[in-house]
């Protein structure tokens, strides 16, 4: 006579991936979205363009030998 628990064995095995499988499904829905005001960002973008602009135009110091 075969128990009832020998059936269950299968389960025991594809539960871990079974259980991987909706966690990694659940995940996949989740996004972070952060947005920055373009007027922000461009303001930024200005200013660093400014300094790069500034250390090219300033002279080399005279280097004494």
């Amino acid at each position: 006579m075969q128990s009832h628990l020998s059936g269950r064995r299968g389960y025991s095995a594809l539960f871990p991936a079974l259980l991987f499988a909706l966690s990694a499904m659940l995940s996949a829905c989740v996004t972070i979205n952060i947005y920055f005001p373009a007027a922000a960002a461009e303001k930024v973008a200005d200013k660093i363009i400014d300094d790069i602009w500034q250390l090219q135009d300033t002279p080399e110091q005279n280097v004494s030998n």
